[in-house]
């Protein structure tokens, strides 16, 4: 159900990425986007803007493939937003709440379709696939869509839990989200990588998962890849997103956490995109 006259917010975002402490190239990408229905602007890795005149968008995704096809494929994804996105600006500003879920599945078709073309277009992409975690940010609301393991976790402001809005495409997330494995079992199953869903690759279709969360401020976002999540259990999660803001560490809250799953543990690329609603 969408409000008749939503409220404008204010967001603060961060962002930041790491290669690890074993791989020689970093596979993972974000995106911070602002657009309306004539332009689009890309961000900085921090800032603050009220969502007035435009709506935003925030991204993570996790390339695979050999050589750099991982690297393609996870940019590729963010650029397609780039262009597909504006055109769709006035379904939200209209409070078109099923236009936008109609949108985001087209939008994740056609990241899956430009993947597979490329990835058969060239020996050396043969095989290109990426997760893709999107949230497009409107007055009062945030849209998502999701494939793969990379996630988006939702913090209350009213001192709730937090929640994973993203389903896992594995079968250890499955097995997780059952009660059949505990946190720690599922970070440590061997085929906790192994993915059931990606864009691109040899998937033949993608069935985005999709939805909303009604925004309040003081509500937190995470969006991230699982290299982050392999250095950091969700309690230190919790707590790294519930600092103080006069810690030093908010400056950029994302770089924080990236550093620190990095320490933990390292041995994939790490990227973390937080966004705040003042």
């Amino acid at each position: 159900m969408t409000p008749s006259s939503p409220a404008s917010m204010t967001l603060r975002w961060s962002g930041w990425t790491d290669v690890g402490r074993v791989r020689k190239n970093n596979e993972d990408a974000f995106l911070t986007l602002q657009f309306d229905a004539r332009e689009v602007r890309r961000l900085g890795k921090a800032g603050e803007a009220s969502t007035d005149n435009a709506d935003f968008a925030f991204a993570v995704s996790d390339g695979m493939g050999g050589a750099m096809a991982g690297e393609y494929a996870s940019r590729i994804a963010v650029e397609k937003i780039t262009t597909l996105l504006p055109r769709s600006f006035h379904l939200s500003a209209h409070g078109l709440n099923a236009g936008v879920n109609d949108v985001l599945a087209e939008l994740f078709d056609q990241i899956h379709r430009a993947l597979v073309y490329v990835g058969g277009s060239y020996e050396e992409c043969a095989g290109m696939a990426t997760t893709l975690s999107l949230g497009w940010f409107t007055p009062g609301w945030m849209y998502f869509g999701h494939v793969g393991d990379s996630r988006i976790y939702y913090l209350p402001a009213r001192g709730g839990p937090l929640k994973q809005l993203t389903a896992d495409d594995t079968h250890v997330g499955w097995l997780l989200r059952n009660g059949q494995l505990t946190e720690h079992e599922a970070r440590t199953h061997p085929r906790r990588n192994v993915l059931q869903k990606a864009l691109g690759g040899d998937n033949r279709y993608v069935d985005p998962q999709v939805g909303a969360v009604g925004c309040e401020p003081g509500d937190i976002f995470l969006f991230c890849t699982d290299g982050l999540m392999a250095g950091l259990f969700d309690h230190r999660i919790v707590d790294l997103l519930r600092e103080p803001e006069d810690t030093g560490a908010t400056a950029n809250r994302a770089r924080h956490m990236v550093e620190e799953s990095v320490r933990n543990d390292g041995r994939d690329n790490a990227t973390a995109l937080v966004v705040q609603v003042l």
